[in-house]
């Protein structure tokens, strides 16, 4: 099995060894590279072949919501997932719009780390449960469901299966794929294609909107 290649852009010595000790330890994972700045990450990130970024925000200089926008334009395949202390709104949605896939905190568990990391390469968008609680309430408090669609259409809804409903429900809670399939005793892969079908059903293509659509019927 390909080992999954991460990179990380963390300006911290400390909390940059620990996260590089953490993916060094798992067979599943092959540490690349760890850059201190946005600035060495928008400049030699694109040269190296990797699947997966732990981005901070809080960089000096570009700030890692900036180098996400900036290498997602260059290599639109690597997948990015910000890790960071902060849980303010703005600062969410704006790395989601900026083209990162995952948003978890840095006191996120090394297994929760890990667990995440290989859910974001494996096509999910994880988050910690604190940020996936907050996503949906700003979605709500900013009213752009109702601003894009001011009769959400129930039929979408509809067309779901019971179990493709309470996956979606465990979905609005953050949990990941893993965690869900343990709490449905269904294997991991199960849960990947009963949300592939989510996405189809309802015409989206990621877990906020699924999510927003739902909570929002």
């Amino acid at each position: 099995m390909e080992k999954i290649k991460v990179a990380i852009v963390e300006d911290n010595p400390g909390l940059r060894t620990a996260m590089e000790q953490i993916i060094q330890m798992d067979s599943r994972f092959e540490f690349v590279q760890s850059y201190i700045s946005g600035e060495s990450a928008v400049t030699f990130l694109p040269e190296i072949n990797i699947d997966v970024v732990l981005m901070d925000i809080n960089l000096g200089g570009i700030s890692g919501i900036e180098a996400v926008s900036i290498l997602k334009q260059k290599n639109p395949k690597v997948k990015y997932m910000m890790c960071t202390v902060y849980e303010e709104d703005e600062q969410i949605f704006d790395a989601l719009s900026a083209g990162a896939s995952g948003y978890i905190l840095k006191k996120t568990a090394p297994k929760k780390l890990l667990e995440a990391i290989e859910e974001l390469h494996n096509g999910g968008a994880p988050m910690s449960s604190q940020i996936a609680a907050k996503v949906v309430l700003a979605f709500q408090n900013k009213g752009i469901w109702n601003q894009q669609n001011t009769n959400p259409n129930e039929k979408y809804i509809s067309t779901l299966s019971p179990r493709e409903k309470e996956i979606i429900e465990q979905l609005s809670k953050g949990l990941l794929y893993k965690e869900i399939a343990s709490a449905l005793f269904i294997s991991q892969e199960t849960v990947r294609k009963h949300v592939y079908n989510i996405y189809e059903k309802l015409h989206v293509s990621n877990r906020i909107e699924a999510v927003n659509m739902y909570l929002n019927r």
